[in-house]
């Protein structure tokens, strides 16, 4: 029995959930899966029995709850520093958590018209001047770190900071939203895109979230 489970939501809909399993995936700890489907009358009392916040995901590890996406990154960095979810290098660290707090805080209006579905196909569908500011800052930022930080890095695989990092998954679910509603992006910011959809761990979520059964009406766009 693996001594981590990590609790998440829909793989389809859940973005904080793909965040906090990408983490789990870039440490290589051996981890339960608990999915807890969200949007039904049971979900709520099913996740207040594992996170104190009632939010998903959350890791539990020896008696211990990490509960945000974000934070279980820093928990499996603190136990495998080897592991390289944060740059090597102390400038690209710094950077690299920066642009993850602020995705953490940040962009509610293309959250709020473009909801995370993987399986869904919505072409045109959410576009607001709020939302296209949005992606306007995301993609300048992936950019921005391409070129200040992803040469510099031992091995360029054309992520972020070079290798998959904390930061290309806290930035995940945004590339499957991209894809989901057809937003036309820069030969670059595709080319990144591409990038973290070949990743293998990301494959395998992608492959799992459409094959799900639930359904969430408030995220199928009419």
């Amino acid at each position: 029995m693996a001594d981590f489970t990590l609790v998440i939501g829909n793989k389809n809909y859940s973005s904080w959930s793909l965040r906090g399993w990408l983490m789990a995936r870039i440490a290589g700890i051996e981890f339960e899966e608990l999915v807890i489907p969200l949007d039904l009358p049971e979900t709520q009392p099913a996740i207040r029995k594992h996170s104190p916040s009632g939010r998903l995901p959350v890791l539990l590890h020896r008696g211990l709850a990490i509960w945000e996406s974000l934070a279980i990154g820093e928990y499996l960095n603190d136990l495998k520093p080897e592991a390289g979810l944060w740059p090597a290098a102390a400038a690209a660290r710094a950077h690299a958590r920066s642009i993850s707090c602020e995705i953490l805080a940040g962009f509610a209006e293309l959250r709020a018209n473009m909801p995370m579905n993987i399986r869904a196909s919505y072409p045109g569908k959410g576009m607001t001047s709020a939302v296209r500011a949005d992606i306007s800052r995301i993609t300048g930022l992936w950019r921005d770190c391409r070129k200040r930080f992803a040469g510099a890095a031992p091995k360029d695989e054309g992520f972020l900071f070079g290798g998959f990092s904390a930061a290309d998954a806290m930035y995940a679910p945004v590339v499957t939203r991209l894809r989901t509603y057809g937003v036309a992006v820069d030969s670059d910011t595709d080319a990144y895109c591409k990038a973290v959809l070949a990743w293998p761990a990301m494959k395998e979520w992608i492959d799992a979230a459409k094959n799900e059964p639930w359904l969430i009406q408030a995220y199928e766009l009419p």
